[in-house]
């Protein structure tokens, strides 16, 4: 019974830890469109890590274990799922004014075909036929997502074609920030994981922001802004991150592949919510089967 009770538990977190981020993708992180992209990617990063600082700073302690080689993990986690995955789809975000908001969200979900694909290519894993077959289904569904029956059309400057594009870079590098993480955890638990790399992210924004000189976003950031930020960084942000490990520990991969469905569900319930956008038939059906092919996807590399 109290098994079945923690693996309830479990099943929800991750659940809630899914919908909040497809409230994050379409109501939140598109409305501060407003700033600079890079000041938006560092302060999502700062604002959690300072409040993380108030009751993890015993984490600093882990610094005198680390290798050159934990250094070099941390930071190489840090600039593939922080700087270049969260700069990649809040560009994408911030591209259809948005419109095709949802299309943009769900094109993340190809994440598992690029950690999968990375982590056979470092570790020298075989892939199997299963993997290629839902592999290329994935990847065409989400082509038909996109497009629909229509070829892409490159001569009309399509912002939705760039934004596609940049939700694919953020899925390559998510899903090799989830590669690299995994060899973290074999030394650090994730506490000490989030913490380093939302602290490492910020630390590499930081610089970006001063060096191209954006720092004077701070005097237009707006209070509805540092709502948004606020907001984020309880929410969608570091506390989704907690929320999904937390449920991860006492659930099977399997079953959490299957809770996450309520991050595509929630992207298309929130996006006719709040921007009263719907999907064409073709789109319907074109994200049923990405999100069918994902799911036996992850059920394979288990």
């Amino acid at each position: 019974m109290e098994k079945q009770r923690s693996s309830f538990i479990g099943a929800a977190a991750v659940s809630v830890a899914a919908m909040l981020w497809g409230l994050d993708g379409i109501v939140l992180t598109p409305r501060l469109y407003n700033l600079n992209i890079g000041y938006v990617v560092f302060m999502l990063h700062l604002i959690p890590f300072l409040i993380m600082n108030l009751f993890m700073f015993r984490e600093y302690r882990h610094l005198s274990r680390f290798t050159a080689g934990d250094g070099i993990l941390f930071s190489l986690v840090a600039l593939t799922g922080g700087v270049i995955g969260t700069m990649a789809i809040v560009k994408a975000l911030f591209l259809v004014n948005f419109q095709n908001l949802t299309v943009i969200v769900l094109l993340q979900k190809l994440q598992p075909v690029f950690a999968i694909s990375l982590s056979a290519l470092l570790l020298r894993e075989a892939i199997g036929r299963k993997f290629i077959l839902w592999s290329a289904l994935a990847i065409l569904s989400g082509y038909f997502l996109t497009f629909g029956w229509r070829l892409p059309d490159f001569s009309t400057g399509s912002r939705t074609f760039t934004a596609a594009l940049y939700s694919l870079l953020a899925a390559a590098s998510f899903g090799s920030s989830t590669v690299l993480s995994k060899k973290i955890l074999m030394r650090f638990d994730f506490r000490t994981a989030t913490f380093f790399r939302y602290g490492l992210t910020a630390l590499i924004m930081l610089l970006w922001v001063l060096g191209t000189g954006k720092a004077n976003q701070l005097s237009i950031t707006t209070p509805a802004n540092w709502l948004i930020f606020l907001i984020i960084a309880f929410t969608t942000g570091s506390g989704a991150i907690f929320l999904y490990y937390f449920g991860l520990t006492r659930i099977k991969a399997i079953v959490a592949s299957v809770c996450e469905l309520f991050f595509p569900f929630s992207a298309i319930l929130f996006d006719y919510i709040f921007n009263g956008t719907l999907l064409t038939a073709i789109q319907w059906v074109s994200a049923a089967v990405m999100v069918f092919a994902i799911f036996n996807l992850n059920r394979s590399s288990d």
